[in-house]
């Protein structure tokens, strides 16, 4: 599962391409499944052939999290999104989360280059103020004070973001 600009560059098609000088994978495991991937030899060879693939590219993934550690909607799993990659990896299936997990993911910092990306991805999902109140809500925030109070900060940022990017 993609997050961070490769999500963006290799999750959005030609939209995305301007995404591409990131170098760095950042990618979110399921909780629910680290015990299967901590114990699967073939996950992590699977992980050293993709990156080997990348290399060409400059990419490679690095930065794995759970999804306890990143800022997403409780039901983010069931809205990923398959990224369809111009580079055919044999045993990798690429996904991203939603639009709307993804800009939950860019307000864990109060960054101009992740307020960049949530402005691309509001052009990208027309997604209302309403809608983003209501993913607010029903987010679940990792219990970093500081994530906590960069997202309660965040909020009016992208609020009015959308408001000036109707949906």
């Amino acid at each position: 599962m993609l997050f961070g600009r490769a999500a963006l560059a290799l999750g959005y098609g030609a939209h995305g391409s301007a995404f591409g000088v990131t170098q760095d994978v950042d990618a979110i495991l399921p909780a629910i499944e680290m015990a299967r991937i901590e114990a699967d030899r073939q996950f992590w060879d699977a992980l050293e052939a993709a990156n080997k693939e990348l290399e060409p590219t400059g990419l490679y993934m690095t930065h794995l999290f759970t999804d306890e550690q990143v800022l997403l909607s409780a039901d983010w799993l069931e809205k990923i999104v398959p990224v369809r990659a111009t580079v055919a990896f044999r045993h990798l299936e690429l996904f991203r989360p939603s639009g709307t997990d993804l800009i939950l993911t860019k307000m864990m910092r109060n960054d101009p280059q992740d307020v960049q990306d949530i402005r691309f991805l509001l052009a990208q999902e027309r997604l209302s103020p309403a809608r983003l109140t209501q993913a607010f809500g029903e987010a679940r925030v990792p219990s970093v004070p500081e994530i906590v109070q960069v997202f309660q900060a965040m909020q009016p940022v992208v609020l009015a973001m959308a408001a000036s990017n109707p949906a």
